[in-house]
């Protein structure tokens, strides 16, 4: 076999291992993606995580991942999405021996084992008529959205469910101009050095809103590029076509995440618009990327997390249109490897929606629509 013959084998046996493993090394890329540099963080997905759920609980579609700083998981999930044949056994009378809805929020060690579970309505607050977005701050409070019809609120609960404080409230939906409450909001993250928590709202407004973290007194929002934002154009989930110049002068809808930097630096998923924003906590816009900008239906951007070592050098990208999750050079915007594929199988996914990152690097993510799970991607 001539060294060029070998190579091309050898490659080709990469990609095929990566591809059953839904991991991408450095050396050989799959088809279409951008070959991993050296150094480039490599994930293969742990079939064994988590562990089966207790009390014939089923997960319905997973919105929201976030792990905490003893490196626990919380799953936020949505009961109500589950279809009639999923939760049989819920019936009345059981229609099938399984399942039963699991609670919206869960709490898992790091080997996959259920610790916690609470949520749904309960006296003095609004619980979000459909479950988005979890963050759990660096004091142990869990933090919710919701993007309901209706929803226009943020909730902070303690570990165990009790109810600490709700910013906003629920009923028509007005405007990105409100300071009194939320539209749809769909991301939230806690700056602790701060106490300032930011939401990506949303699916109605087009803005970063900034609240205090103790009162839910509101502080600052922007829109795209810093400026103030519009509702010129009708909310819209999906497009049949990728962003047009006047499109993108204005976030588009959802604004699905916001994450916040040890350096500073605010990121923003504009999801519709195929790109990520980055600001100052101010809201003064330093610069943005386009990813996957030929794009249509419902947007590229997901959800982003950041790496964990000390210059958090990556940026690991949830693309739910295209199911996989690349991984950026947080400085540049450049995809340096691509993780996943759609598809059914451990390590593919559908509707990629949310990830969570934990201290040893591992990823998390969780899949809406009829995905409806969350997968563990163990750090090579």
């Amino acid at each position: 076999m001539s060294t060029s013959a070998f190579v091309a084998a050898r490659c080709l046996g990469v990609v095929l291992a990566c591809a059953v493993a839904g991991t991408l090394t450095a050396g050989c890329a799959a088809p279409g993606n951008s070959i991993a540099g050296s150094g480039t963080p490599s994930f293969h997905v742990d079939v064994s995580w988590p562990r089966p759920l207790p009390n014939n609980w089923i997960l319905g579609q997973v919105s929201g991942v976030a792990v905490d700083a003893e490196d626990h998981i919380w799953v936020l999930q949505r009961p109500r999405s589950l279809s009639e044949d999923e939760a049989g056994a819920a019936a009345k009378p059981p229609q099938s021996k399984c399942c039963l809805p699991a609670p919206p929020v869960l709490e898992f060690d790091a080997a996959g084992r259920l610790l916690r579970s609470w949520g749904g309505p309960g006296a003095g607050y609004d619980w979000p008529g459909n479950e988005h977005g979890i963050h759990v701050d660096a004091k142990g409070f869990v933090w919710i959205t919701g993007n309901g019809d209706n929803d226009g609120q943020v909730l902070k609960f303690t570990r165990d469910g009790k109810f600490v404080l709700q910013i906003g409230k629920v009923g028509p939906q007005t405007g990105s101009a409100d300071t009194t409450r939320l539209g749809k909001a769909a991301g939230v993250e806690v700056d602790g050095e701060a106490n300032e928590v930011y939401v990506a709202d949303g699916y109605q407004n087009r803005r970063v809103i900034v609240f205090d973290a103790e009162t839910g007194a509101y502080k600052r929002h922007w829109g795209a590029y810093g400026r103030p934002p519009s509702d010129a154009e009708k909310p819209q989930a999906r497009r049949t076509l990728p962003p047009t110049q006047d499109q993108l002068q204005q976030f588009g809808t959802p604004v699905h995440c916001v994450r916040g930097a040890r350096d500073g630096l605010v990121y923003v998923c504009d999801r519709l618009n195929n790109r990520v924003q980055v600001f100052r906590k101010d809201g003064s816009f330093v610069k943005e990327f386009m990813v996957e900008p030929a794009t249509a239906g419902n947007g590229s951007v997901w959800d982003m997390v950041l790496s964990r070592d000390p210059q958090q050098k990556w940026l690991f990208m949830a693309d739910g249109r295209n199911n996989q999750v690349l991984t950026l050079d947080r400085s540049t915007g450049a995809v340096a490897g691509t993780l996943g594929r759609p598809g059914r199988y451990a390590g593919e996914f559908h509707w990629v929606h949310d990830l969570a990152i934990d201290s040893h690097g591992n990823l998390y993510a969780g899949e809406v629509d009829n995905g409806k799970r969350v997968q563990r991607f163990t750090r090579d």
